[in-house]
């Protein structure tokens, strides 16, 4: 079922019925027809309605925001700055794109030439979550069709009215009608577009399990695949870091999106002794005590309520049973008594493998905080994880970090800052954080086919 329920409130505020495979089908015969005519078009062309989307983006940036808060409960300046974002990513995209398509030259030799051409693949299903409903699908969409290709965008069931705000915007800034189309299909049904010859690639943003499934199915029709899944960020405080940057980096990271982010920070790991560990806890819950839960459409609100009542269910029990295995409670942790998904800002100390803090991904405003005795503990423990999305490192010794950073089994590293996505850079993880990358010039070529084309030279 695809409705909006407010997470503020638990209010139901509408529901949206399900198309049956048949319709799915019929639109994926017209996006075929679409994207084989967009496909034809020279790259200075299509980033024409790229640069207008942008536009388009910045001028309805506070409603598209008030949608975003309602459907998933984000503090509605961060929705802002979330559009804010995708308007980036598109800003970025048309000015770079035309470059980044063009022929390169590769060598050949023997009386031959040879360059490396870029072709759109075809459809590409991103399957898109809630958590961050505009960025993600941008993040992926906007290098796609840059390239040429059309998107199947099947939203998260809990954001249908942002999936349908996406699939305007695109039509309003002058895409061909069916070259992104929003569609609201159960699971099982959307195995008719895994088979579907026009879609030749999936895209998929969400948890481990979701990666399997998507991954095995795609795979078996030998289709191309992106995954950005889960995070379990360690950030490591080294014994010369400054602990007042430090903890405000690790707080930002940690709190963004009311915890709800794949590339927050998870497991702060401090190295050194009781008394400095003490120092580095006393900061975390200083700063995290800043974040008091409030209405998400006040324009002040820092920490608004979880998604879904599962879901803060969920990280409730985590931090429960990580507290049965030994981890001190020393902030928040209570479910608070009111309507609504709400959970505190909460700080865990004394977190070790074996504890779900450690081990697993909270998806909330939950800081967990564990002391090791030395850089080489510190490292063993930060990769002790099946996840490996991004990790960052707090020193005063920069040489040493670059040196720690090549240690770190991970997609991406911030050295004495926390891990963003940023249009111009590369982004994805390694192990079950999934594989491929978004963004930066890589970002438009992982649903290309690169021909190498050689030719006798004259």
């Amino acid at each position: 079922m695809f409705a909006t329920v407010n997470p503020a409130t638990g209010e139901k505020v509408r529901e949206f019925p399900e198309i049956p495979p048949s319709e799915l089908i019929g639109i994926l015969a017209k996006m075929e027809t679409d994207q084989l005519a967009w496909s034809k078009k020279a790259p200075e062309e299509r980033v024409v309605p790229v640069r207008k989307l942008a536009g388009n983006l910045l001028a309805q940036r506070d409603s598209l925001a008030r949608t975003i808060t309602l459907e998933m409960g984000k503090p509605l300046q961060q929705a802002q700055a979330e559009i804010e974002k995708c308007a980036w990513v598109c800003e970025y995209y048309a000015e770079h794109a035309v470059e980044l398509l063009k022929n390169s030259e590769l060598e050949a030799g023997d009386g031959r030439a040879a360059y490396l051409r870029t072709e759109p693949l075809g459809v590409i299903l991103n399957i898109m979550p809630w958590n961050f409903p505009f960025w993600q699908l941008f993040r992926a969409a906007i290098p796609a069709v840059s390239a040429g290709n059309g998107i199947l965008l099947k939203h998260a069931s809990n954001t249908p009215q942002c999936g349908l705000s996406i699939e305007a915007l695109f039509q309003d800034a002058g895409f061909p009608l069916h070259l992104l189309r929003n569609v609201m299909v159960n699971e099982e049904d959307l195995r008719f577009a895994f088979v579907h010859a026009a879609v030749q690639g999936i895209t998929l943003t969400g948890s481990t399990e979701a990666g399997r499934t998507v991954a095995a199915s795609a795979g078996a029709q030998l289709k191309k695949t992106v995954l950005e899944l889960g995070g379990s960020d360690p950030y490591l405080i080294l014994e010369d870091a400054d602990l007042d940057q430090a903890a405000e980096a690790c707080v930002a990271s940690r709190m963004i999106n009311s915890g709800q982010s794949c590339i927050a920070a998870k497991r702060f790991i401090v190295v050194g002794d009781a008394k400095r560990h003490e120092s580095f806890v006393g900061r975390i819950v200083e700063r995290i005590q800043a974040y008091p839960m409030s209405d998400p459409v006040d324009p002040g609100a820092r920490l608004g309520p979880l998604a879904r009542p599962n879901l803060r269910d969920k990280l409730h029990e985590q931090v429960e049973d990580s507290r049965a295995a030994g981890a001190e409670l020393r902030l928040g942790g209570e479910v608070p008594k009111r309507p609504g998904n709400w959970y505190p800002a909460t700080v865990l100390d004394g977190i070790k493998p074996g504890m779900p803090a450690f081990d697993q991904e909270l998806f909330g405003p939950v800081a967990a905080i564990a002391r090791v005795p030395d850089e080489a503990t510190a490292i063993e423990w930060a990769n002790a994880s099946n996840y490996g999305l991004g990790g960052a490192l707090f020193t005063a010794d920069i040489k040493r970090a670059h040196e720690l950073a090549a240690q770190l089994a991970v997609g991406s590293v911030a050295i004495n800052d926390f891990v963003k996505s940023d249009p111009r850079q590369p982004f994805g993880g390694i192990r079950e954080s999934g594989y491929g990358r978004e963004l930066g010039p890589q970002g438009i070529y992982e649903f290309s086919n690169r021909k190498t084309v050689v030719y006798p030279e004259d």
